[in-house]
């Protein structure tokens, strides 16, 4: 089904328009400090559906609830189900610390979150978005949203309101337009209901953040990059994941992107030809090669994750026929960006 696909700026009044759209089962674009989200009524499996059906979304594939505040948990998950050492009080210090931010817990579902949000598996993923959009949406809508970012499954999260439009005009309903997001990668997903707690998607809060509220916790080795490896951190059944950016591809650019282990300017240059133009993501300070666009990242890891799917959509719309990515540094501070560039150069 396609929908006349309207963006509005943000104010009181468009607000509540965004808010009575997801009210009567619509799907709204919204930003948040990480990428936007396509936002749907969480309680409603109609709505939901929705989302799926507008990304192209596998339904294993489950979808990150968001609340206004810590005191909604309660609502979507059931903090008495919680029977590993430590996880009530580490649900307590991790919201005080990093929320409202981009650390999502997965934690038992209560009874009132419908199965299409969970992928049918016993766990929801919650967080409080930092954005104050998302959180005047949230407010205003008076209930949880299910929003996963605004984009066709498996490719580039969106940025910018333009970014949604092009990959699902026609598909949702509205998109707020609040300019470019600041963080630029997903959000750090943490599974609670383990013992000690697993990083099940690295992101803008790090393992060592983390570590230093609650100690020690369980990282996914890096790539896991098959179907069989993933599913080990999926519910009990192993038919199921529990958190979303766990398939092996993903945030992938229309081109296909390779990664290499140094600047990139050979690999650019036995590439680069009379054919479309190389695009190439490198370090500040390269000089221009023939027949690529060259595009310097920051060399700090938030500066970068900030930069990395606006240059990757500019690059798509610019045509070109491959993207070579200079390797960011095997050190935690890069685990996020690391994960999203061999994600989206996989296959």
């Amino acid at each position: 089904m396609h929908f006349m696909t309207r963006i509005i700026g943000v104010d009181p009044f468009s607000i509540a328009e965004a808010a009575a759209v997801l009210r009567r089962g619509g799907l709204v674009a919204f930003p948040t400090e990480t990428v936007y989200g396509l936002g749907a009524n969480a309680l409603d499996p109609a709505a939901v559906e929705r989302i799926f059906a507008a990304k192209g979304r596998p339904r294993t594939n489950p979808v990150i609830v968001h609340v206004a505040g810590v005191d909604q948990v309660p609502l979507v998950a059931d903090l008495r189900a919680l029977t590993q050492p430590g996880s009530p009080e580490f649900v307590a210090r991790l919201a005080e610390r990093f929320w409202p931010g981009p650390l999502t817990l997965v934690l038992p579902k209560t009874a009132v979150v419908p199965d299409i949000v969970t992928a049918g598996g016993p766990t929801v993923a919650v967080r409080v978005p930092a954005h104050p959009i998302a959180l005047a949406l949230l407010r205003a809508v008076g209930v949880p949203l299910a929003a996963p970012s605004a984009n066709r499954s498996s490719e580039l999260s969106p940025t910018t309101a333009e970014h949604v439009l092009h990959g699902l005009e026609g598909r949702i309903d509205l998109i707020l337009d609040g300019g470019p997001t600041s963080g630029g990668i997903e959000s750090t997903v943490l599974d609670l209901t383990t013992h000690p707690p697993r990083l099940l998607r690295p992101g803008l809060v790090t393992p060592q953040q983390i570590e230093a509220v609650i100690g020690p916790i369980t990282r996914r080795s890096e790539p896991e990059a098959s179907a069989t490896v993933w599913k080990t951190v999926a519910n009990a059944s192993g038919s199921v994941l529990r958190s979303p950016g766990m398939t092996a591809k993903h945030y992938a650019p229309r081109a296909p992107l390779e990664l290499v282990d140094d600047d990139g300017r050979s690999r650019v240059e036995a590439l680069a030809g009379d054919r479309r133009p190389i695009g190439w993501l490198t370090w500040p300070g390269m000089s221009d090669v023939a027949g690529s666009i060259r595009v310097e990242m920051p060399a700090d890891p938030p500066g970068y994750a900030a930069r990395l799917y606006a240059a990757l959509h500019d690059l798509d719309a610019a045509g070109v026929e491959r993207i070579v990515v200079a390797q960011p540094p095997d050190d935690e501070e890069w685990l996020a960006i690391r994960d999203r560039l061999r994600r989206a150069a996989w296959g």
